[in-house]
């Protein structure tokens, strides 16, 4: 199961779980797997930001990669960015030797011009090989890199390699266009655009083009039916599924608890057996864990897959 151009549908962004005192719950990360997969995801995405990846050492990133890739029987895409190229090189390497599909790269925060970003891809290929399909993450909100359609364009016509872009941009949908637009024009080849920010955009960004989605909302099931409906043109469909969750869709949006509550829906849905974060890290107030409960009492009056979750 190699990436390539075509991938489409919802690659859940996997939290990475951790047992009370901060170790590996590797016993949660087989029923974190079958939770994903059961919720009808085309793929998986781990050790991502999300996922706490730079709290992780070299063996333990490895390990959770192999383990995930075992089980899922789903293309599986690790985040390999490292401060580093030789880091990044082993991980890249390992994890495809172990049976993933490909890899995801963000570019670190120091880059500022479009020559240096451009540059830096061109220096992860060479690093990383080739034969590697690789995604770019686009996420200028927290990376503070600010790719344009013109440089997405660049990197993806300098490196074959390069089959996805996760799109995360705020605003994005305009960037979408672009990019669909220069794929009209021939000027850009064909790539899969998978969209994140926790699917706060899902609705509107599917009708720009894109291929789906690429992030972590507790329901991942909404999110794969949001696309299924968007893709058979089910407008109405996918926007009343959607508009019912976009309650607690905002509420895990929020920065410095965002994964807090992610993981929190997560235990609550079975997923993981503790909502711990390795530190550093952040907890939920009572009052937070109570807005919460609250959104998902209100919301499984639409959708019953929320339904009995929203007492503790």
């Amino acid at each position: 199961m190699v990436l390539d151009q075509t991938a489409n549908g919802v690659y859940a962004i996997a939290v990475t779980p951790f047992t009370p005192d901060g170790s590996v719950d590797y016993a949660s990360v087989d029923t974190m797997t079958d939770f994903y997969v059961g919720c009808g995801v085309t793929g998986l995405t781990i050790l991502g930001i999300m996922g706490e990846a730079p709290k992780l050492d070299p063996a333990e990133a490895l390990a959770i990669s192999n383990q995930v890739v075992r089980r899922a029987g789903v293309p599986v895409i690790v985040g390999v960015s490292a401060p580093g190229f030789a880091a990044m090189r082993s991980l890249a390497r390992s994890v495809m030797e172990g049976g993933a599909a490909g890899v995801m790269i963000a570019p670190p925060p120091s880059l500022r011009t479009d020559d240096q970003i451009v540059g830096y891809y061109a220096q992860a290929v060479a690093a990383i090989g080739a034969d590697i399909p690789f995604v770019i993450q686009d996420y200028p909100l927290l990376l503070s890199v600010v790719m344009t359609p013109k440089v997405i364009q660049r990197i993806v016509t300098d490196n074959p390699s390069c089959v996805m872009l996760k799109h995360e941009d705020w605003p994005g949908l305009e960037k979408i266009s672009a990019l669909r637009k220069f794929e009209s024009e021939g000027s850009l080849r064909p790539i899969s655009i998978l969209t994140g920010n926790g699917g706060l955009f899902l609705d509107f960004e599917m009708e720009r083009g894109a291929d789906g989605a690429m992030t972590g909302y507790a329901f991942p099931d909404m999110l794969v039916d949001v696309v299924k409906h968007s893709k058979s043109g089910q407008r109405d469909a996918a926007h009343d599924l959607f508009d019912a969750h976009l309650p607690l869709v905002r509420y895990e949006q929020q920065q410095g608890i965002g994964l807090a509550v992610r993981k929190y829906v997560l235990q609550k849905r079975g997923a993981i057996a503790f909502d711990s974060q390795r530190a550093p890290g952040t907890s939920l107030t009572p009052t937070a864990k109570a807005e919460v409960d609250y959104l998902l009492g209100r919301l499984a009056a639409h959708d019953p897959r929320a339904s009995g979750l929203s007492s503790s």
